[in-house]
């Protein structure tokens, strides 16, 4: 828990006056809500960047910090309106925090998100521990964004946050400066409908559903894609219109989708810049350049690894196109209110006949197209440019890529679509409806997440190229088993081959047909007669049958590919 909110106030703590030290270099001196996606943009670029050269995670902390340091010392004196800042987004911070804690909460401890969900997290913290090694990785080699490991690491390093924890860290502040970020298009409301529309707009159910799966990379893309068409918004404002450089924010939250997401997260950007543009049938085309040529500096180091991406397999029509999903997510999860704990399920699959989740999704429907009518004579052009421009990221998605693609599509609009039904409806009773029933879905998304292993250690990836294909026993305790999902996340590490698990101390005898047992903890002596130590890797011992016996192994076969969804039971 420690470590998991240390990493918290660290992100935000550095985001915060980095990304409000760019607002002021760009002329305007009054607190704006566009620098906590704008400061972890920059984030990303500057622990990815620092994270690669000599002391790796240590050099990446130092210059954080020196970079933090340097901002707040701009900052002072410079900064209009800072203790009203604080006033309207502390409580939006707080009950943030309070409600992305709500897995570790309902599960009553601290681990790996979505464990049971989604294996991904495996992936990503492999990638980390060998990018903190100086070693290279799968994810490294194919060109992958790794700007969040690169902060994740730095915190590893800097604050000596595990790195389980540094990802649950960064996850639950993503979730706080996406609503704090929200605060820019709702600072004229009244404070509590006001920080429930900050709250609703930044955890609608898609978000709250990827948070709860350990998604963090979803999470941080839907945030920029967001504040991206809010900063788009606020250039029009007195403070903005005359600034030479009123665009800077948003080119550099668009550099930090490339380090988070690759070249795939400019299609919103872009899509959204241009219907932008169309609908105001006019170009400050001097300001636009400079942005451009801010954007160009801060993502040309990037550029070998975005042309290596283009090949990683998710972009593979004919490639595994459902990952964890169990086929093609419902569009109107993206309107918030469908009464399901997990997303992937079909209508009627729950416990919620199938005709209440139309009827729960038709009210905010006819709410969006109001809303959307609304924007349209108020000339809210940038929200309905993001609307428009998720809505075709999600329908060619459809139509040419993956299922799995798609619902990252819907999940990076949902924000969007929450923000243009509650901004024109806010002050109405339908819009404080809308707010209980959609908040009250993302919680429900979030009191079902999974919580894993409390820790982390590469070993016993390590260990699947000696078990191979054959049958291997993994012995885990009764609290990985019981309490923490280790099954899933032990059936994923060893992936590839047939797969037993049973509970330490409990097995007498070894089944046969069984080639390979993994333990943990110290390998003093063989959990069973016949064993010989094969391997010893801490925390894991591998042990091998001395005089294997062909026989029928009554181990599942664990596929790469099956073991996204689980094995079957």
């Amino acid at each position: 828990m420690i470590g998991t909110y240390a990493a918290v106030l660290a992100v935000c703590g550095a985001s915060l006056p980095i990304g409000q030290s760019v607002i002021a270099l760009c002329g305007v001196r009054r607190w704006s809500w566009l620098s906590p996606p704008v400061g972890l943009a920059l984030l990303c670029a500057i622990c990815w960047g620092a994270v690669q050269l000599p002391g790796g995670g240590t050099t990446a902390a130092a210059a954080v910090l020196f970079v933090t340091v340097a901002a707040l010392v701009l900052l002072r004196g410079r900064v209009a309106g800072g203790r009203e800042a604080l006033k309207v987004g502390l409580p939006v911070a707080l009950v943030a925090l309070a409600a992305a804690s709500l897995p570790f909460i309902v599960e009553g401890h601290f681990g790996i998100l979505g464990t049971g969900f989604n294996p991904d997290m495996s992936q990503h913290l492999l990638a980390a521990d060998r990018l903190a090694d100086g070693t290279s990785s799968q994810l490294l080699h194919q060109g992958y964004p790794l700007g969040p490991h690169a902060i994740v690491i730095a915190l590893n390093e800097g604050l000596g946050v595990g790195l389980v924890q540094g990802f649950s860290g960064l996850t639950l502040a993503v979730a706080i400066l996406a609503s704090l970020t929200t605060l820019a298009a709702f600072s004229d409301q009244p404070p509590l409908r006001r920080t429930a529309a900050a709250l609703l707009v930044g955890l609608p159910y898609l978000v709250a559903s990827y948070l709860a799966q350990g998604a963090f990379k979803e999470t941080m893309q839907a945030l920029f894609v967001l504040a991206f068409v809010l900063a788009l918004r606020e250039s029009a404002k007195p403070e903005w219109a005359n600034q030479p450089l009123r665009f800077v924010p948003a080119a550099l939250l668009a550099v930090g989708s490339v380090y988070t997401y690759s070249f795939p997260g400019l299609i919103w950007l872009g899509a959204a810049l241009l219907i932008w543009l169309a609908l105001e049938k006019q170009a400050p085309l001097r300001p636009l350049l400079l942005a451009l040529a801010v954007f160009l500096v801060g993502t040309l180091p990037e550029l070998g690894r975005m042309i290596d991406f283009q090949r990683f397999e998710t972009f593979d029509p004919n490639g595994p196109g459902l990952g964890n999903l169990f086929g093609q997510v419902s569009p109107l999860t993206a309107l918030g209110v469908w009464f399901s704990g997990d997303f992937r399920l079909a209508p009627g699959d729950g416990a919620v006949p199938a005709f209440a989740y139309y009827l729960g999704a038709a009210f905010p429907g006819i709410l969006l197209l109001y809303g959307l009518v609304r924007c349209l004579r108020g000339r809210e052009t940038t929200v309905i440019a993001g609307v428009l421009a998720g809505a075709t990221v999600y329908v060619v998605a459809r139509l040419g890529g993956t299922p799995y693609t798609a619902a990252k599509a819907l999940e990076v609009a949902a924000p969007l679509v929450t923000l243009a039904i509650v901004l024109p409806l806010l002050r109405r009773p339908v819009g404080v409806l809308y707010l209980l029933a959609a908040g009250g879905c993302s919680l429900l998304a979030l009191a079902n997440a999974p919580v894993g292993p409390t820790s982390y250690s590469p070993a016993l990836t390590g260990l699947r190229p000696l078990v191979a294909a054959d049958s291997t026993l993994a012995l885990a305790s009764s609290r990985l088993l019981l309490e923490e999902h280790g099954e899933r996340y032990i059936y994923w590490e060893l992936r590839g081959g047939r797969v037993c698990i049973g509970e330490e101390g409990h097995m007498r005898v070894l089944p046969s047909g069984i080639r390979f047992v993994v333990t943990e903890g110290s390998p003093a002596r063989p959990p069973f007669r016949g064993l010989s130590l094969r391997r010893a890797a801490p925390p894991y011992a591998l042990w091998e049958l001395t005089r294997p016996v062909a026989a029928h192994s009554p181990c599942p076969l664990i596929a790469v590919r099956q073991a996204r969804q689980g094995p079957e039971r």
